[in-house]
């Protein structure tokens, strides 16, 4: 049985009205739940996947709610990066609105500890912020070098050849780097993604 007693997204009664009416067309309407998950990532944000299934096709770690006569259906590993988001209507049909960004965030405060040269101190901030964030991912970042205003870095483990690194790297790591140094206004990557797990860059053509 999924799990009913945990609130993970909100269904506006308009969205709910709405999908209901949508749901009505199938056979067996009422025995079908809405299926809500996490397809994909295009530009900066998610792209989702809404589907009816049978609500006993529910699996155990599965989360459910139930909006009026709409039950609502959120895969396990949809769970976290659809916390908080609300299913509305818009001018466009649909929409959710979801808090969650497919880029690690990113902690900033108080870099006074950050000492020596920029480039020891942008390698301090990798270390201590930026590392640890996106490990979550199964990545890391590395700098390869300073030059006037830009930092050159490598990205490896999950990061390489993976589809997001764009996103982390703009939303994330260069939003840190560029905060903490203002000095710093360009981040290139430098990453082989061509050899990556799932290489996202197609190798130069001779």
């Amino acid at each position: 049985m999924p799990i009913e007693d945990r609130s993970v997204i909100e269904v506006t009664p308009e969205a709910a009205e709405a999908i209901l009416g949508i749901r009505a067309n199938e056979p067996d309407a009422t025995d079908l739940a809405l299926s809500v998950a996490i397809a994909g990532v295009s530009g900066p944000k998610f792209t989702y996947e809404l589907t009816f299934i049978p609500i006993a096709d529910a699996g155990g770690e599965d989360v459910m709610q139930v909006f009026g006569d709409l039950p609502v259906v959120v895969p396990a590993g949809s769970v976290e990066r659809l916390t908080g988001a609300t299913i509305a209507v818009s001018a466009d049909g649909l929409a959710i609105d979801n808090p969650n960004s497919p880029s690690p965030r990113i902690p900033t405060g108080d870099l006074a500890g950050l000492e020596g040269p920029l480039a020891e101190r942008i390698q301090s901030l990798l270390s201590q912020r930026i590392n640890p964030a996106i490990a979550s991912h199964g990545g890391f970042a590395e700098l390869v070098a300073v030059e006037a205003d830009t930092a050159f870095l490598r990205l490896g483990g999950g990061c390489q050849g993976c589809g997001m690194a764009q996103v982390t790297l703009r939303q994330g790591i260069e939003v840190a780097i560029r905060e903490a140094f203002p000095e710093i206004t360009r981040v290139v990557d430098v990453t082989d993604h061509a050899s990556g797990e799932n290489p996202y860059y197609e190798a130069a053509k001779k």
